[in-house]
């Protein structure tokens, strides 16, 4: 290893990483207490650290022998670990609606996924049969994959088309990835702020908003600070936040084993199961969540639940989604921005226009408790990822104090289930573009197609009769009760 000239016997990479990356949050948390800017727009100091070692990433530290490469990895896994946190903790709801809240979390994650895709292909062709007839007919697929699955999912997914011929797809993946997270970050706060003005969020969150510590993101020294977490050990045998961390990253291993047990079992179907396989890995956050429901009923079942303290818990997930989103910004490569920028510019401004929409619209009709809190996240996650998309919750729901981010863990698994057809289906564009048979361009159309039918039956299921009342507003209140 070499940093500078100097060889090194130890490697130092990682830890080179989370020093830069802890100086950018200590960095943004001080300009986040003193710009009224970014308390004004309550933008996540985790979201200001990104984008200050955005340009040092890409242009200063290589010079210096600092690469990016590490910090595509720690967002990777800093995601999974904290839904392990959060479906670690305790459950204090108790209601029977948390099943529909669930669904209903599913079905608008898939409706903006498939208005994306519907936006993407849309582009795709008019850009084909007009100014860029050598583009490959996937192009469209990149715009819901960097938006809503993130750069892992999009890179991974991209450079795959390069058996059919495609060999840019992994970085224009990339590209609409740090666009999301640009859109996400600044249409997310304009929609906080928005949804303030209008009266969309209740008075009790419209409370917690205008709390000092909610713009300057931080306690002053005269204020009283609440407790952080409560201690579950006796410090003299180990320390109560070594067994919760030591908790989450026991779950961690099991998720690691849980996937390599499944990509066991789809190898004996053959390539298709393979390639299931290896889509898995990019949404190991879904086996994650399952595996820290698991091991919460298995302590449950052992009559040890009283050893998590969800405080902890709070503390844990609350490092990972810091650490996660100022790495998943810091990772982008600002030097494929210029590649394919026409229609790149062109998808995403029509696809964000068309997410920033129809979120609040669903959203409002869809969910009868916390719609405004479900919405930011869920706005979060379908442009920006759902690391952003915790970042934005954190805004609104700092501690995660309502069931809004577990309704979404559960609801990803689902979500997950629900699209394998769509997974399954992805590469068939690129067959278009290979073969130049159109018959897998109508293929790919007939099963966007099925999916709209199923969103549409699904919103008038959970919605009702109410969804006719209202329908030109962007925001129903005929529904909200909480």
């Amino acid at each position: 290893m070499n940093y500078i000239g100097v060889d090194m016997i130890f490697s130092w990479t990682f830890f080179i990483d989370i020093g830069i990356i802890s100086l950018a949050l200590l960095t943004a948390t001080w300009l986040r207490s003193k710009i009224v800017f970014f308390q004004k727009f309550l933008i996540p100091n985790s979201i200001i650290a990104g984008f200050l070692l955005l340009p040092l990433y890409n242009f200063v530290l290589p010079g210096l022998g600092i690469s990016s490469m590490g910090l595509g990895e720690l967002a990777y896994h800093m995601l999974s670990i904290s839904f392990i946190a959060i479906t670690l903790r305790t459950n204090k709801w108790k209601n029977r609606k948390r099943g529909k809240n669930i669904y209903a979390t599913s079905v608008v994650i898939i409706s903006q996924m498939i208005l994306q895709v519907i936006i993407g292909i849309g582009v795709t062709l008019v850009f084909i049969y007009t100014v860029r007839p050598e583009l490959f007919h996937s192009f469209g697929y990149l715009l819901p994959l960097g938006f809503a699955q993130g750069p892992g999912q999009a890179y991974a997914i991209g450079e795959s088309w390069k058996n059919f011929g495609i060999q840019d797809a992994g970085s224009i993946g990339l590209t609409f990835a740090a666009i999301g997270f640009i859109f996400c970050s600044i249409g997310g706060i304009y929609l906080i702020n928005y949804g303030v003005k209008k009266g969309w969020i209740t008075q009790e969150q419209l409370d917690q908003l205008k709390k000092d510590r909610s713009r300057t993101g931080i306690y002053k020294t005269e204020s009283e600070k609440p407790v952080g977490a409560y201690l579950s050990t006796q410090s003299e045998a180990i320390d109560s936040m070594t067994l919760h961390v030591g908790l989450v990253f026991f779950t961690y291993l099991f998720t690691f084993l849980m996937l390599k047990l499944i990509g066991f079992l789809l190898s004996f179907a053959g390539p298709l199961g393979m390639e299931l396989a290896e889509n898995f890995w990019g949404i190991s956050f879904v086996f994650a969540a399952l595996s820290g429901i698991i091991v919460k009923n298995l302590l449950k079942l052992l009559k040890l639940q009283y050893i998590v303290d969800n405080h902890s818990m709070h503390r844990i997930s609350g490092v990972s989604i810091d650490v996660m989103v100022t790495s998943a910004i810091a990772a982008i490569s600002l030097v494929i921005v210029m590649n394919y920028w026409f229609p790149i510019l062109v998808a995403v401004l029509l696809g964000g226009a068309v997410t920033i929409i129809t979120t609040p619209w669903m959203c409002s009709r869809m969910f009868t408790d916390y719609p405004f809190i479900r919405m930011i996240l869920l706005f979060g996650v379908s442009t920006g990822t759902l690391s952003t998309g915790l970042a934005l919750l954190r805004v609104v729901d700092p501690d995660f104090e309502t069931p809004v981010a577990e309704d979404y863990s559960y609801a990803s698994g689902l979500t997950f289930f629900m699209f394998i057809p769509f997974i399954l289906t992805i590469n068939f564009p690129s067959k278009a573009f290979q073969t130049g048979d159109p018959k897998w361009m109508y293929m790919s159309f007939a099963v966007i197609a099925a999916y709209v039918l199923f969103m549409l039956v699904s919103i008038f299921l959970i919605s009702g009769r109410k969804l006719l009342k209202g329908k030109r507003t962007m925001w129903n209140t005929l529904l909200i009760q909480k």
